[in-house]
């Protein structure tokens, strides 16, 4: 299948048209970014291994019911249906850490009684700031900020049993949704410890983009372990 066109090239991946207007390639970079894009990096086979990751847990969340974009994956690349892209960044929290820390009076490593659901509009050029569902609301999701939420607290749950079964906490993560052509809300973007908070078990020691952002470790170190765990997890699944 060749590759067309440049849809969208962002931070650390690029969306192509392919010769079916329905599907897209999604390409991931060996590149890393913090700071909206202020601070980067290029570490090698960093693309391919969020790409693997991704790809697993998108697997999984099919077995689990939650509609994704995914189809299938090769080398670097994605194929995914082709969605319209909801401009909202849908942020879940398990324990406090991060902007949930720095802009409030809530302290770090505090685990909450339930989930936290945010939305954060998705513009760098505005620094993807913090919305009321009001404001959701009037840019007009409001109808579909139930059913958002529901599907977010289903994926937290999936991920908090995944990663705890490989001795990981979940503390944050982010996710991005689309509309497809027939109108159906699906899971879209990608799901790696680029846009994840974890922590070894019972501890805040990151094994996630925090390590580049805080200059404190090896982010292909860490990420080439998960998908180690990961692999190791399916197959023991698969094998029961």
């Amino acid at each position: 299948m060749s590759l067309m066109k440049e849809l969208v090239k962002g931070k650390v991946k690029t969306v192509y048209a392919v010769d079916d207007i329905e599907r897209v390639m999604i390409m991931y970079h060996d590149k890393v970014t913090a700071g909206n894009g202020e601070k980067e990096d290029t570490p090698h086979d960093k693309g391919r291994i969020s790409c693997e990751i991704s790809t697993l847990l998108f697997k999984e969340f099919e077995k689990q019911g939650i509609k994704t974009h995914y189809i299938d994956t090769i080398g670097y690349t994605m194929l995914c249906r082709k969605v319209q892209i909801i401009p909202i960044e849908f942020v879940v929290r398990n324990i406090a850490a991060g902007s949930i820390v720095r802009q409030t009076t809530i302290k770090e490593g505090r685990r909450f009684d339930y989930p936290l659901v945010e939305y954060y509009l998705k513009d760098d050029s505005k620094n993807d700031p913090l919305l009321t569902e009001d404001r959701v609301d009037i840019m007009g999701y409001g109808e579909d900020i139930g059913p958002i939420n529901m599907m977010c607290l289903k994926i937290n749950s999936v991920l908090i049993d995944i990663f705890s079964r490989i001795g990981l906490d979940l503390v944050d993560f982010k996710v991005e949704f689309g509309y497809s052509s027939d109108g159906k809300i699906l899971l879209a973007d990608e799901l790696s410890p680029d846009g994840m908070r974890l922590w070894k078990m019972n501890t805040r020691e990151s094994m996630d983009k925090d390590l580049f952002r805080n200059d404190n470790g090896d982010i292909v170190d860490a990420y080439s372990q998960i998908l180690t765990d990961l692999n190791r997890l399916v197959l023991s699944t698969n094998n029961d």
